[in-house]
């Protein structure tokens, strides 16, 4: 049976009268009434590009799992390099798929000083010497197992690991790195890069820590990318954090900068804008994130498909990291917003 309803008493108060005359409608209905009360913004300055390196000159290779984005050899990282430049990015970070007659159990590799991530540093900062150049120390790409550690019996050594990743890192500040961002989670590691780069005459070399990088799903094509997606044995949650702690994140984080960190970086990105929020609260110091490879895809996949609309949902992504407090991000993404950014600008 169908009950009629009476209207007149679904409410006898107004809406005035039930908001108490607030209405948050008002700073909504313009678009300069909704510019003018913007709480955050994004800039090219919230940006890091991240290239990925490949031996050899001139020569590209696509990377599947991640649309639009390439391995590059280092004469062509130059020239991304001076596109991020010109687009007022300040910084790149870089990551090598080294060969793999190159990899071994230890990653001896990354102790070459002329090995590939140091060959595009050297580059990059002799053509344009005014970007920042970010370097990660970690062993992945060079071990054969795809680890970040060096591999003793089925186990990840930490202390050892540590130690040649202080000797790798002034390796790379020799070749002209600004930033060492270690991602290794090793513990200690902070400490002895500290002490590594100040012995050795490069105290004005920061570090950003990975501070929180957890056991994730969303690397996999990041693995692709750097050719260990065959390699991995096991899985890394001897040493990544558990996808289910925060204030383990925030003990590692206090940890970090105790041992002098510079910045502190969460990785990945958007499933831990709480991590974020919690590491700027608690330390209040510069903070930044890394929509990682697996995010960057789901986004530029729902796009080609037509389920979301591409441009409107990589730069709320990004504004999302600012809103938790972030001061940078690293995103594949760099080019593409900087590009839409200035001309919005204009």
């Amino acid at each position: 049976m169908n009950r009629r309803i009476d209207k007149s008493v679904l409410s006898r108060r107004t809406v005035d009268e039930i908001t108490g005359g607030r209405r948050m409608r008002r700073n909504r209905a313009a678009d300069w009434t909704r510019r003018l009360v913007q709480e955050n913004s994004l800039t090219v300055n919230d940006l890091i590009w991240p290239i990925f390196l490949i031996p050899g000159n001139n020569r590209s290779e696509d990377i599947k799992a991640m649309p639009g984005v390439q391995r590059l050899t280092p004469d062509l990282a130059v020239k991304q390099a001076e596109k991020a430049a010109k687009l007022g990015i300040p910084a790149i970070a870089t990551f090598p798929n080294i060969a793999l007659e190159l990899r071994d159990d230890t990653g001896s590799h990354v102790l070459a000083a002329d090995n590939l991530i140091n060959e595009a540093t050297r580059l990059i900062k002799k053509e344009i010497p005014d970007i920042g150049v970010i370097t990660d120390v970690a062993l992945d790409p060079f071990t054969s197992h795809g680890h970040d550690g060096i591999l003793r019996d089925g186990i990840i050594v930490n202390d050892e690991t540590v130690a040649q990743l202080a000797e790798a890192a002034v390796l790379q500040a020799e070749a002209g790195a600004d930033i060492i961002a270690p991602s290794d989670m090793m513990d200690g590691r902070i400490g002895a890069i500290r002490d590594a780069l100040d012995t050795n005459g490069f105290s004005d070399v920061g570090i950003m820590s990975y501070a929180t990088k957890y056991a994730s799903s969303f690397f996999g094509p990041y693995r692709e990318a750097i050719g260990t997606d065959g390699l991995l044995k096991g899985d890394k949650r001897t040493y990544y954090i558990d996808p289910a702690n925060s204030d383990e994140a925030v003990r590692d984080a206090a940890l970090d900068v105790e041992e002098g960190a510079d910045m502190l970086m969460v990785k990945p990105g958007l499933p831990y804008l709480d991590i974020i929020w919690r590491l700027k609260e608690a330390f209040e110091m510069p903070t930044f994130a890394y929509q990682v490879s697996g995010e960057y895809s789901m986004i530029k996949a729902a796009a080609a498909n037509g389920w979301i609309d591409g441009e409107r949902a990589m730069l709320e992504s990004l504004l999302a990291f600012k809103r938790a407090g972030c001061d940078g991000i690293l995103t594949y993404f760099a080019g593409e917003a900087a590009q839409i950014l200035e001309q919005r600008r204009l």
